[in-house]
């Protein structure tokens, strides 16, 4: 095969690994699972930008989607980001191994992007951790390029961590690897540009710290699960053991898949010796050691006294929630455990006679991860599906008109679960989808385990025994949403007046006038312009014909 044709070679598999999970989505219409919800159309609600009643969770993803839906439809800015996500981060593992053979990058590739953390976040709806992942191998590359005070190389660090900081786990996750990556010599600057680009969240999250603590019952509940007979540390070396046991693929519960873990992770181990040769010791040390953090606290409410540890620290310090769902920061592992397996292959395909016996062992490397988990393939064979937003959404969001108070969401649940979308669990998509702030009790049941919410004002909701009460506590208006398990307390209606009714869902105006407490933009619009300028002054950087800026000077491209 020619130059050309081997440079290819690592793009067509990345594009085919993704089209091999997102085919069966990529006809016209939503894919609504668990935490993923897009809407035709979203807004710039004040949630959006983390000046709700409760944590900036989802910001400023939320404020990018709207921005992005108003170009394209909902349905189709959900396929960019599913297909880039996984396309980039086997692209990016790829690029990022050191090695002349093509076939070490190929295995490289399918063992970062086709793994347990992908499919289980995916089947979960956390698309933003996706994106996330899929940005790390890029980070890492650009930090590298930093530690060597390459010229450019910052800018190349911001794009690369901008698509990762959408939601605080995402912002956090890349701002470690950022700094451990680019070394000490440089966190007088990586630093300050990890603090800026998190901003966003990092701006309404302190000015909302009064209500940064979260139920620690939530520790246990979301704590890292073991998918087969071995530990949950064994699940999460193998980069899986998230909380949520239906988003789990089925292959991860056979019975063989824990020793293939242990395999893994010893040929990885070995495969960090000649990564550390040729990237130098002290970044493959950092990142690896990194990695080993991950683990711990991806495991850490399994472990001896971890789980009251993690308990009082949610209870008395203030962002600790953090920690819930701790499974998520295992994501730091997947690049020195996909790097040194595949080096640790190609090491053991060298010592091979023959060139026959060498491409058998890197192609069974390289298709290993899709035969020990095959049901990752078309959309987890089925679990995931489209769906069409029914017209009630449509009409409801043209009828809320300037009124001020916010939407009240029935009945009371996060969670929904709607024959029009297969009854596949799915968050509530009113916040989303309509133009005002959706007030909705976001306490969670999980298992045996109920874990109180963090908007303090659901417990006025709660306490409501007509629609008056409600207009007092803010609510302008009340949304009923038909077809989904749970109760509606006929009070809260009786002296409401119906605005519009359809088939899935009915408005409510609530009486007299709702106070509404004032919000003041100003910090969070700072904070979003101050992110958002440095980014552009990266991309600038990155497209203005220079070697170095700040030397004084400007110096044309060398001829190759």
């Amino acid at each position: 095969m020619d130059a050309p044709g081997r440079r290819l070679v690592l793009p067509v598999l990345s594009a085919g690994l993704a089209f091999a999970v997102c085919a069966p989505l990529l006809g016209r219409g939503f894919v609504l699972s668990y935490d993923m919800v897009f809407a035709p159309r979203q807004y710039f609600v004040p949630d959006a930008f983390g000046l709700g009643s409760t944590l900036p969770r989802s910001v400023p993803a939320d404020a990018a989607v709207a921005l992005a839906t108003t170009v394209l439809p909902g349905d189709i800015v959900q396929k960019i980001v599913l297909l880039l996500a996984i396309f980039f981060a086997a692209l990016g593992a790829g690029r990022l191994v050191p090695t002349e053979h093509q076939g070490t990058r190929l295995v490289a590739a399918t063992a970062y992007a086709w793994t347990p953390y992908v499919a289980e976040r995916l089947f979960i709806g956390h698309w933003p951790l996706l994106l996330t992942y899929a940005c790390l191998p890029w980070i890492v590359e650009a930090a590298l390029a930093a530690r060597k005070h390459e010229p450019n190389s910052l800018p190349k660090l911001v794009i690369a961590c901008a698509p990762a900081v959408l939601t605080p786990p995402g912002g956090v996750l890349a701002a470690a690897v950022l700094v451990v990556a680019a070394g000490s010599r440089r966190l007088w600057q990586t630093v300050p540009l990890a603090v800026v680009l998190n901003l966003p969240w990092l701006v309404p999250t302190f000015l909302n710290a009064g209500g940064t603590f979260s139920d620690p019952a939530g520790v246990t509940a979301f704590s890292a699960r073991a998918e087969s007979w071995g530990p949950a540390l064994l699940s999460v070396l193998g980069l899986g053991g998230i909380w949520n046991a239906e988003t789990v693929p089925g292959s991860r519960a056979v019975p063989l898949v824990p020793v293939l873990t242990l395999v893994v992770v010893a040929l990885a181990i070995a495969g960090l010796r000649p990564l550390a040769r040729r990237w130098g010791k002290a970044p493959v040390l950092s990142l690896t050691g990194l990695g080993v953090v991950g683990v711990v606290l991806a495991s850490l409410a399994t472990l001896p006294g971890g789980a009251t540890l993690l308990t009082a620290a949610t209870r008395y310090l203030p962002g600790a929630g953090l920690l819930r769902d701790a499974q998520k920061w295992v994501a730091w592992w997947a690049l020195p455990l996909a790097l040194g397996f595949a080096l640790a292959v190609e090491a053991a395909a060298a010592k091979l006679k023959t060139a026959r016996g060498r491409v058998a062992l890197v192609t069974a490397a390289a298709v290993f991860p899709l035969l020990t988990m095959p049901d990752l393939a078309w959309g987890g064979w089925g679990r995931l599906g489209t769906a069409q937003y029914p017209a009630d959404w449509e009409a409801v969001a043209q009828r809320l008109d300037d009124r001020p108070g916010d939407v009240l969401a029935l009945p009371l649940s996060a969670f929904r679960g709607f024959a029009w979308n297969g009854d596949r669990t799915q968050l509530d998509p009113a916040p989303r989808a309509l133009p005002k702030p959706v007030l909705m009790d976001d306490t969670l049941q999980v298992g045996a385990e109920r874990i109180a919410g963090e908007d303090p004002r659901i417990g006025d909701v709660r306490a409501a025994t007509s629609a008056l009460e409600l207009t007092e506590a803010g609510v302008g208006w009340i949304l009923v949403e038909h077809g989904t398990p749970g109760y509606v307390d006929p009070r809260l209606l009786a002296g409401a007046t119906p605005v519009w009714s359809g088939d899935w869902l009915t408005l409510y105006r609530t009486p007299g006038v709702p106070v509404v407490k004032a919000i003041s933009w100003t910090p969070a619009l700072l904070a979003n312009g101050v992110a958002l300028a440095l980014l552009c002054v990266a991309l600038l950087c990155r497209m203005l014909p220079m070697r170095t800026l700040g030397r004084g000077r400007i110096l044309p491209p060398r001829k190759e």
